[in-house]
């Protein structure tokens, strides 16, 4: 396989990309390249899994290699199949495709013969001690670990013991399979580091067959190396890691040349994004709490709870251009997430009329009855995108806030004896309005000028009404996992605000296929998965404008 990438292309290409750009020209792995998405399905996947869905399919994409996905179901205690489908789910939709699906307990007889085999070359021994007892003899990175007293029982014991873990006899936690590495070795992860556990609950793949699992060290490298990856591509926090994932690798093929054909680990930058949390614990907490609207709760930053906001594929994979890859760790700004929502959003958004907190405009010298219809354009960024009709009456709806009685001399709006042009309709002039008793607005009053037509302004009668939700941050603090309280105390109160009494064009409701819309002069709207044709309902993906530097 030879590199797809333009000579003049190469300037931009990130540094994961150079080195495969590199690898490929230097005919490494016979030139081919394969990488993977390896998920654990224990969970939905959030925003950051979107930017390392991107590099690792996209790479892929760019140079003409393929991609797999791989399921690292190596721990049956939290792993269920509704969460690989929802993986698969996710992925598709935003906008890649897999050569083929892997999992990881594909390869279970195969990593169990290889550590039976370690443990006959005197490699790898059964720990009887308790996860604290090994934890204090792990040592520090200045000080040096203190051995096991099982570390040099004999061969035949540890392989007796290691059958005794996958029998179903042993309590979890009873006994472990270590490496024998190195206790003094600077590299923590070398000190005799634990490859196999006792889990006694059914795998959702497996059954009952295996008692004794492979932890995530043991497991990732070899499955590489079986699957024939050529770049192993993770994030930064797996890099102190990669030593180890080449010592397994090394010691699987001991004896035969490696080094012109093995997969190679390289690191990029998390996502983090303020306001918000990437910890599967933490995401699971607020679905299990009820704190939020489940997994897809338009402000989780799950990828399904973004699509159910209204936020488009293309925009996700802006976000993740913007912010590019890096060797440095950084704090992204939610700011930035919205800005990509807006920019693509306003050349695919369907315009329409909607208010959301309403009181009626009463043009008073217009006849009873009588209504005027003219096509409004669906999308000034695309004229292909077509016309809709759209009707004024004499009573129509306003946003409440585009009244004052008592205005400052920089308010543009209705206000009483000025006059003010209704979007796309008349030049009308407020003659006054009626109150309830505590003081609230119940109506306003203006008269129209028939020679300022323009367009039409929506009537009341010809609307739908709505539930609107606003979203907001999930969180108060800015970078909620970096504080020490309990992240519960720092949700945002206001992250939900519901508007039941809003109201739409009817145009709208004929729309559901349309997913992305755009409230005029208000913000970037999406049909709720709730919604229906007898109770509409939108959700806010994002204002025009960003007004959470305001706050």
């Amino acid at each position: 396989m030879t590199e797809n990438v333009a000579p003049k292309e190469k300037a931009y290409l990130n540094f994961i990309e150079q080195i495969v750009a590199r690898d490929l020209t230097d005919g490494k792995n016979d030139g081919r390249l394969q990488t993977r998405f390896p998920p654990e399905p224990n969970g939905y996947l959030h925003i950051g899994h979107a930017k390392a869905i991107c590099m690792d399919f996209g790479v892929a994409q760019k140079f003409g290699g393929v991609c797999n996905l791989r399921f690292d179901d190596t721990n049956p205690q939290k792993e269920d199949t509704e969460y690989v489908d929802s993986i698969k789910e996710d992925i598709e939709w935003l906008g890649f495709k897999w050569g083929n699906i892997y999992y990881a307990s594909d390869y279970f007889q195969q990593l169990w013969d290889f550590a039976v085999r370690l443990i006959k070359e005197g490699k790898a021994y059964v720990d009887e001690q308790t996860s604290e007892e090994i934890a204090q003899q792990k040592g520090t990175p200045t000080q040096a670990g203190t051995e096991s007293p099982f570390r040099n029982r004999p061969i035949e014991e540890s392989l007796a013991l290691f059958e005794k873990m996958n029998s179903g006899e042993l309590p979890e936690g009873s006994m472990v399979l270590r490496a024998k590495i190195d206790m003094a070795n600077p590299n923590m992860h070398f000190r005799d580091p634990i490859i196999y556990r006792i889990i006694n609950k059914e795998h959702h793949r497996t059954g009952t067959k295996w008692k004794a699992y492979p932890m995530y060290d043991f497991a990732h490298g070899q499955s590489d190396y079986f699957e024939g990856v050529t770049h192993s591509i993770c994030t930064l926090e797996f890099v102190p890691h990669r030593p180890l994932y080449d010592y397994f690798i090394d010691e699987l093929k001991e004896g035969n040349d490696l080094e012109d054909h093995r997969p190679r680990q390289y690191e990029f930058n998390r996502l983090n994004l303020t306001y918000t949390v990437m910890s599967k614990r933490k995401l699971l907490a607020l679905v299990k709490e009820g704190l939020v609207d489940g997994w897809d709760d338009p402000r989780m930053p799950t990828v399904c709870g973004l699509r159910r906001r209204g936020y488009s594929p293309e925009a996700v994979r802006k976000f993740v251009d913007m912010i590019g890859y890096t060797k440095f760790d950084a704090l992204n700004d939610y700011a930035m997430l919205e800005a990509a929502a807006r920019e693509d959003l306003n050349a695919r958004s369907l315009r329409v009329s909607a208010v959301l907190n309403p009181v009626k405009l009463i043009v008073t010298n217009y006849p009873e009855g009588q209504t005027e219809e003219m096509e409004a354009v669906n999308n000034p960024e695309n004229e292909a995108d077509g016309t809709h009709t759209i009707t004024f009456s004499r009573e129509l709806w306003i946003e409440r806030e585009d009244f004052m009685e008592d205005a400052p001399k920089k308010f543009f709006r209705m206000v009483p004896g000025k006059e003010v042009r209704l979007k796309n309709a008349y030049i009308v002039k407020c003659t006054g309005c009626k109150k309830a008793a505590d003081g609230t607005i119940e109506e306003i009053y203006c008269e129209y000028d028939p020679e300022s037509r323009s367009g039409l302004e929506v009537s009341a009668a010809h609307c739908l009404p709505a539930e609107v939700r606003l979203y907001d941050r999930l969180f108060n603090v800015e970078n909620p996992s970096a504080d020490e309280r309990d992240f519960r105390e720092l949700l945002n109160p206001d992250s939900l605000t519901v508007l039941p009494n809003c109201y739409v064009e009817k145009y709208v409701a004929e729309q559901t296929a349309t997913r992305y819309l755009q409230f005029q002069r208000i913000g970037y709207f999406t049909y709720d998965k709730h919604s229906t044709p007898e109770k509409l309902v939108f959700n806010r993906t994002v204002g025009l404008k960003d007004s959470w530097a305001k706050k």
